[in-house]
């Protein structure tokens, strides 16, 4: 007597295509999902078909904790001006785990050392704090973005997470700043995870395993900030324009003519100088008077001895005050704005 063995397959693509619905997560199938697969076997004694036979299985799809913290795109430091407030840089916190999580934030200064952009990390930024993009807009909103707890993040969602400090006013060119973000992973419900201990698999309940880079369900992040203020020097230069009397080289006697250049540069390598306001007060020079023949001129760029490129926009004097004014262009790194106007020897 033989017996014919066929095992049919239906039954068994039934549990593949429960697997397969439930992988449309790039986090993979979510957890606590029942992997199902029965298989059936049927057979003959003596061309006498008998009855089949079948077995099945079952297991829950485990929990896998595995996310992300990076510095959010733009990437690359953050410039800043020595005393500037509530500047901020950006991280991003990503779950790629099959479970919706909870993350406990915290975000640190850097102890000197090397920062996330290369650069050496020299002063501490102050009144750090750290705030949770709560409307993912990826903007920065006081008043809005309050909360500093992720709340029930899903599988493959993202948040970005922002650190706010003060720079000191001591700051100076070039001087970075480091900051550390860390997310630290929780249960959806706020409370901590615990992760699978034991060396039997536990196929009737979800387990959960850390997959995380350091295998312990916390990341971090580094960004920093460096100082790039403006670097401004200012010179006062004088020429005698003319005396009334010489043809050449007028000399500065009673009644000649004194053309008043004032210069502002910025370093190399600097920020860019803005809203750079001029004031000169003529009371304070004794024994001239404004030049009403000739209107201030600013926004020259040259400097050649004590003579100045007078530049195209023009300026103001203010007869109530006896001063000139005006507002020059920004200043780019390297660059020189003038402001020029004349006077007359009493």
């Amino acid at each position: 007597m033989t017996s014919k063995l066929k095992f049919l397959t239906a039954s068994a693509l039934g549990g593949i295509a429960m697997l397969s619905s439930g992988s449309a997560f790039a986090a993979g199938t979510l957890q606590g999902v029942d992997i199902n697969n029965t298989v059936s076997v049927s057979f003959s004694v003596g061309g006498v078909a008998q009855t089949a036979q079948t077995a099945s299985d079952t297991f829950k799809v485990d929990r896998k904790v595995i996310f992300t913290v990076q510095e959010a795109t733009p990437t690359g430091t953050t410039s800043v001006s020595p005393g500037a407030t509530g500047q901020i840089t950006t991280f991003l916190v990503s779950n790629t785990s099959n479970d919706t999580l909870d993350f406990n934030l915290a975000a640190t200064q850097l102890a000197g050392g090397t920062a996330a952009h290369g650069g050496t990390d020299v002063f501490d930024v102050t009144g750090l704090q750290f705030f949770v993009d709560v409307n993912n807009n990826g903007t920065y909103e006081a008043g809005t973005d309050t909360a500093t707890v992720i709340d029930n993040l899903a599988p493959d969602a993202s948040r970005r997470v922002f650190i706010l400090g003060n720079i000191p006013s001591t700051a100076t060119n070039g001087q970075v700043a480091g900051v550390t973000l860390t997310a630290t992973a929780r249960n959806s419900d706020g409370s901590a995870i615990t992760a699978a201990t034991d060396a039997t698999a536990n196929t009737t309940a979800v387990e959960t395993i850390f997959a995380d880079t350091g295998r312990d369900g916390v990341e971090a992040a580094g960004d920093d900030y460096t100082v790039a203020g403006a670097v401004l020097s200012v010179s006062k230069l004088s020429r005698v324009v003319s005396d009334g009397v010489s043809a050449s080289n007028p000399k500065a006697i009673p009644g000649a003519v004194i053309e008043y250049c004032i210069a502002v540069s910025n370093a190399a390598g600097a920020a860019t100088a803005t809203g750079v306001n001029i004031t000169d007060n003529l009371s304070l020079i004794p024994n001239v008077t404004y030049d009403a023949t000739f209107t201030p001129k600013m926004n020259g760029t040259a400097v050649t001895g004590s003579t100045c490129t007078p530049g195209a926009d023009n300026g103001t004097y203010t007869g109530g005050t006896n001063t000139v004014s005006g507002t020059l262009n920004n200043i780019a790194a390297g660059q020189t704005r003038t402001f020029v106007f004349r006077v007359t020897i009493n």
